[in-house]
């Protein structure tokens, strides 16, 4: 019973998805509650504040477990490596409110879609519902199911049957009034947070709240100019914050508002068209298409075609023709009925319809899919709205320093009290200088000094072109070691030349056709495939669509026209082309073709195919065109040339790009057939036409970039869907497979019948070989193979297929290949985010540079996504180059490493400077004294602050170094850095300490000040400086401040503040020289100079306004000097010892200490087993009683999983303060 209880405590929200949450419900309890309430008045608010840090404590200390269905309020749980809490309160939504009666018979659906949640969500009789909005979608509770389900969406287990029959003439009006209620409005609503609101936010941030108390106690004590200067600098950041917020709010209101206002057309059931705002629609609703529309909401075509726009989700602005949903009778899913080419009936929110072609049945029609954030473009802007957090070991790191100096401070604090009650002082006197010391350890300045490296690199990069909407990974950017680039549009050129066509006749290829002849093309079957088979629009009187189909019907020399009475037969709509032959084209006997039907290209299916009409005839044709192997697969076999394989592999070893073309006619003479045609029919007992090379050449900024980018040690890695050899000869011509490498082929098949999966090894050379190939059954992960020749450099390269059955057979097999994999081709945007994920559990930091097609998913899975397309798909991409070439990436990398050196240096310097001053403090604290005010200030605000601003304005070094700065705080060059300065820090000043007391001319000054104000001038005497008329500040500052020692270690300090600056300011070789940041040079010098200058002086007011004792000019000298000695052992230490990086690796190489990173371990191991790679041989999955192994986390190509308890890929956006 209490383990039932437990289990309905809890479930799962999103199950195997990215946001993927886990729920436990609670209750209110009202007692606790009480006691909270009364806890949070007795301690002013504290409490309270601690609650909105903390949610999930709120929710535990304020309420009690109980199951989901009975709770009022539950909390979520994030299911990654973070484990974010999130607190919701759970709505209850009644439909009494309805102006029209309901049917309280449990036995009576709602809805009219018997596979609604809404039916099994509402309760009867009393026709309530409980929901509850986690990041802008809807949850319902399901009572059959006892789980939160999602609504504003129409069921995937829909089939194609259900849509048409149940939909297909609209919802009444009754069943839209319940589903607006249940689902919401049909609006992508984002909200412009009030000023105060977003003010609060960063108010009740952990780090400000510290810096307030820390301020309002230096207030109290009189230290008012640097407090002012730190709230002046807090104010100007939070307002900056503020401000950035605000003005981001904004940009994505205005990008979504419009999409809430399009007045749409519907179909109602009994009541015909009604016209309405889109913010009412819901799932189910059938939307008339008349025209030019930007669509408010995904939805499934069911009647007509249409042309459209998908720049929004792609980043191409290619016209897509949208075909209708087949009227199949079957049961299975409607998805599933369409595999993976689904799409190509769906409409997409956010995407425009710029063409519409009815059917003779009626205007074009469609079936409302979803609604709200649950579209496309909804969850375009949810992951504006909450990206994927980004886990960078810098800020969990810099979180631990902080509580490692805020422990350093509680123990001066317990310091401090013992001291202050040891001498018996008063406990308001006690409490307030332990308090003080509390604060010195952690500089308020840290916030606002963390975050100037990154201002300065986004600004630069800026400059460059390259737009950044999450500064915080600029940073991340320093540490990148692998980056993926998309081929087409980003490695090559986007246009494509047509270089010549290839025929078959009686099974073999004939003689190329060469455009660069200047003869017109020949007509024949491949000229009429070439013509029609695209998908091509004429809008505005131009031809519009796809660059490659633009090129493919150019080089045919034909002409677009719109349908006119001549060629309109067979009952055809007035939306249908005609293509002619333009005036240069070759003599046709065909005056014209008509495109009846047509069946979009996908990337998952690499094909297309069309239905056409000649002129003149009574029968029609079908043709196709996409990848040779593709093609070749629907072709009757008698028909493709026996050395096809070998024809496609010259040419794509030269580096084209090859289209197959293939051709069959269709047995039947009626329009209405075509219209029913499925494609599997059309796809099948083809006729191969021939092949149409094209030449895609590289950007001449790519080689240089892949060279710069391989001389620094940073991997490159293609991931294409274009041809696998044409990616391979691409990969050797740009340099990314160096001269002299070998590639390795890894071809993977799925299990059959009789046999189970397998992996073939290939050398590319040795392919024609025709030599023979050993077959053996191995248990995978244990496979024994011949040595190869020069083996230390390799390139595995595959096909997406392959990498999808290695995914699922051979799992353990992937990070071998990945260490060493170059080349990924023909893959699906699925896969493509997914191997991004699977470099990622290699603890490889990925950076993925891509034009937007089809890589939206990696580009935003990646460590540091850049976008070349400045489309709105590319908003949800961290970084976007306005450069549409790879050049963007190493200026990127070197700013990010700038920006991470300029980090760790500031932090470095922050950390020492609080050590500094806290030494010091408690040298003084000893004897009941401390700094004064303006002692404090020249270090604070003339040295510290004006140092923290402007040391990381640095410049980004030109040249990579051919490795990467270090990426952790807690490393031990740094950690020895920080603890070996203290060391020197706290030799000198207790040595000066001490030796100041050992000179002649001192005495207790904090024991004699009312003797020191009596007898000035023998005071003056003593230490030889007869005839000033010194009175110091003593009248008005207590004994507390004015001492030799205080005069004595403020000099040192303060010089050690600024010759730690120095140090920590390393140039070269991740940024340009100290002395190139003019602005900081200028400001160290200085305060150098003002420093020595205030330690010799002799003036009065000078003294009087430091609050310093005269000393001999032999102590001073002696001071400098001191101080001197330390910098230098400290840039000696540091420049020699600890920045040393052949010691460092001498060091690990001695005493055999190994990377962690999954990939340096995979690579140690892989370059000590003689049998690794393998090649010419087949293995064979056997693992287990039934032979196979399989990866039970695998579930389809296009959504691969992601493993919950392995290493995930390092991940988040939120500052390390904000996690206190």
């Amino acid at each position: 019973m209490e383990e039932d209880s437990k289990k309905d405590h809890r479930a799962l929200l999103n199950p195997g998805e990215e946001n993927e949450l886990e729920v436990f419900g609670y209750r209110s309890h009202t007692l606790r509650s009480a006691l909270c309430f009364i806890a949070s008045v007795l301690t002013c608010g504290v409490l309270w504040l601690v609650f909105f840090w903390r949610p999930q404590w709120r929710v535990w200390t304020n309420c009690i477990p109980c199951p989901l269905q009975e709770a009022d309020t539950v909390l979520l749980r994030t299911t990654d490596e973070f484990q974010r809490y999130i607190r919701k309160k759970v709505i209850c939504l009644c439909l009494s409110t309805l102006k029209f009666p309901i049917s309280k018979n449990p036995g009576d659906p709602l809805v009219a879609d018997r596979h609604s949640v809404i039916n099994k969500a509402i309760l009867k009789p009393e026709l309530k519902l409980r929901c509850i909005q986690v990041q802008k979608i809807r949850y319902v509770w399901d009572n059959l199911e006892k789980q939160f389900q999602k609504v504003g969406l129409l069921e995937d287990s829909n089939s194609c049957y259900d849509i048409h029959h149940t939909f297909g003439l609209g919802l009444t009006s009754e069943e839209q009034e319940i589903r607006r209620l249940v689902c919401g409005p049909n609006a992508i609503e984002v909200e412009i947070q009030p000023i105060w609101k977003l003010l609060v936010k960063q108010v009740l941030n952990p780090f400000y709240v510290f810096q307030a108390f820390t301020l309002t106690l230096w207030l109290s004590q009189g230290y008012i100019e640097y407090s002012v200067a730190v709230i002046i600098l807090s104010v100007i950041s939070i307002i900056l914050s503020v401000y950035d917020l605000r003005q981001q709010s904004v940009k994505l209101h205005n990008l979504v508002e419009d999409h809430n206002k399009v007045q749409v057309t519907v179909n109602v059931k009994g009541k015909g068209l009604q016209e309405l705002e889109s913010c009412h629609l819901v799932p189910g609703d059938v939307l008339i298409l008349p025209g030019k529309l930007s669509l408010p909401c995904d939805a499934v075509l069911i009647n007509g075609n249409c042309v459209v726009n998908e720049g929004m989700l792609t980043g191409e602005s290619i016209p897509v023709t949208k075909t209708p949903l087949p009227q199949s009778e079957n049961t299975m899913s409607w998805k599933s009925h369409s595999l993976e080419d689904y799409r190509r009936h769906v409409l997409f929110c956010g995407t425009e319809v710029i063409q519409v072609k009815p059917s003779g049945q009626g205007p074009v029609r469609a079936v409302v899919l979803q609604t709200g954030y649950n579209t496309a473009k909804g969850d375009l802007v949810r992951s504006i709205l909450y990206p994927r957090p980004l886990n960078f070991k810098l800020y969990s790191d810099a979180f631990k320093f902080i509580v490692f100096l805020a422990c350093l401070g509680v123990l001066g604090f317990f310091y401090a009290l013992g001291v202050y009650m040891y001498h018996e002082a008063s406990p308001r006197d006690t409490t307030t200088m332990a308090l003080l010391l509390l604060t010195v350890t952690v500089p308020p300045v840290l916030p606002a000094a963390l975050t100037t490296g990154i201002v300065y690199a986004q600004k630069r990069l800026k400059k460059k072109k390259i737009f950044c909407i999450s500064p915080q990974r600029i940073n991340m950017c320093g540490q990148i070691n692998l980056v993926c680039f998309d081929k087409t549009g980003t490695l090559t050129e986007d246009g494509l030349d047509l270089w010549g066509t290839v025929p078959t006749a009686d099974n073999c290829f004939q003689e190329v056709h060469s455009f660069a002849s200047g003869k017109a093309l020949p007509w024949g079957p491949l000229c009429a495939a070439m013509a029609s088979c695209h998908s091509l629009i004429l809008l505005d009187g131009t031809v519009q669509g796809d660059p490659l189909d633009l090129k493919m019907f150019e080089g045919t020399a034909w002409k677009m026209e719109d349908c006119n009475v001549e060629y309109c037969t067979f009952g055809m709509s007035d939306s249908n082309v005609i293509l002619k032959p333009g005036p240069t084209a070759s003599q046709s006997p065909v005056a014209a073709i008509t495109v009846l039907c047509q069946f979009p290209f996908s990337s998952a299916l690499q094909r297309m195919s069309v239905v056409a009409q000649l002129a003149g005839e009574d029968r029609f044709h079908a043709y196709m065109k996409g990848a040779p192997e593709t093609v070749a697969r629907f072709c009757r076999s008698e028909t493709v040339p026996k050395n096809f394989p070998q024809e496609l592999r010259n040419y794509t070893m030269q580096g084209f790009r090859v289209i197959a073309l293939a051709h069959k006619a269709l047995k039947m003479g009626m329009l209405s057939e075509v219209a029913n045609l499925a494609r599997d029919e059309v796809e099948s007992e083809l006729t191969f036409l021939g092949l149409l090379i094209m030449e895609n050449r590289l950007k001449k900024e790519t080689k240089p970039v892949l060279k710069e980018l391989s001389e620094a040690r940073i991997r490159t890695v293609m991931i294409t869907g274009d041809n696998l050899q044409t990616a391979i000869t691409v990969a050797r011509n740009s340099g990314m497979v160096p001269r002299g490498s070998q590639v390795i082929l890894v071809e993977a098949n799925e299990p059959k019948e009789f046999a189970p999966a397998s992996v073939t090894w290939q050398l590319v050379e040795n392919q024609e070989d025709g030599g023979v190939r050993t077959e053996t059954y191995i248990n995978v992960g244990n496979s024994s193979v011949p040595d190869v020749e020069g083996g230390s450099s390799y390139h595995f390269a595959m096909s997406g297929k392959s990498y999808q059955v290695i995914f699922q057979h051979f799992y353990s097999l992937l990070p071998k290949i990945l260490v060493n994999g170059t080349i990924f081709a023909r893959m699906s945007p699925g896969q493509k985010s997914s191997l991004v994920e699977e470099f990622q559990k290699l603890n490889y930091y990925v950076g993925m540079c891509g034009d937007g097609a089809n890589d939206c998913g990696a580009l935003k899975m990646a460590h540091a996504g850049i976008s070349l397309s400045e489309q709105e798909a590319s908003v949800a991409s961290p970084f976007t180059s306005k450069t549409a070439n790879i050049k963007c990436v190493p200026h990127l990398i070197k700013e990010g490493r700038a920006a991470l050196v300029s980090s760790f240096g500031v932090f470095k310097y922050l950390t020492m400077y609080g050590i500094i001053q806290f030494i010091a403090t408690l040298l003084l604290y000893w004897q009941l004294q401390l700094f004064g005010n303006y002692q404090y200030l020249m270090q604070d605000v003339a040295i510290t602050l004006m140092v923290c601003l402007t040391m990381s304005s640095t410049q980004a070094y030109p040249k990579l170094a051919p490795y990467r700065p270090a990426g952790q705080l807690l490393s031990p060059p740094l950690l020895l850095s920080v603890f070996l300065n203290s060391c020197f820090t706290c030799i000198v000043q207790i040595c000066a300490f001490f030796f100041v007391k050992q000179q002649p001319w001192y005495f207790e000054v904090y024991r004699c000040s009312e003797c020191l104000l009596a007898n000035q001038s023998d005071f003056s005497t003593n230490v030889n400086l007869r005839g000033k008329n010194w009175t110091g500040n003593a009248t008005l500052t207590p004994g507390s401040i004015l001492s030799f020692e205080s005069t004595t270690l403020w000099p040192i300090a303060t010089i050690n503040c600024i010759t730690i600056a120095f140090i920590f300011s390393k140039g070269k070789p991740f940024r340009k020289p100290i002395y190139t940041n003019y602005i900081f040079s200028f400001l160290l010098v200085s305060a150098l100079g003002l420093t020595i200058f205030i330690l010799f002086s002799d003036f009065q007011d000078i003294y009087r306004g430091m609050e310093f004792i005269p000393t001999s000019t032999s102590w001073r000298v002696s001071i400098l000097v001191a101080a001197l000695v330390q910098f230098c052992v400290a840039f000696f230490v540091e420049d020699a010892i600890l920045q040393n990086r052949e010691l460092w690796v001498w060091i690990k190489k001695e005493f055999g200490f190994y990377s962690k990173s999954q990939y340096k371990s995979w690579q140690k191991k892989l370059a000590e087993d003689a049998t690794w790679p393998p090649t010419h041989r087949t293995d064979y999955s056997g693992d287990g009683e039934n032979g196979f192994y399989t990866n039970l986390g695998y579930e389809s190509p296009e959504q691969l999983p992601r493993e919950k308890g392995e290493f995930r890929a390092q991940s988040t956006e939120q500052h390390f303060f904000t996690r206190l």
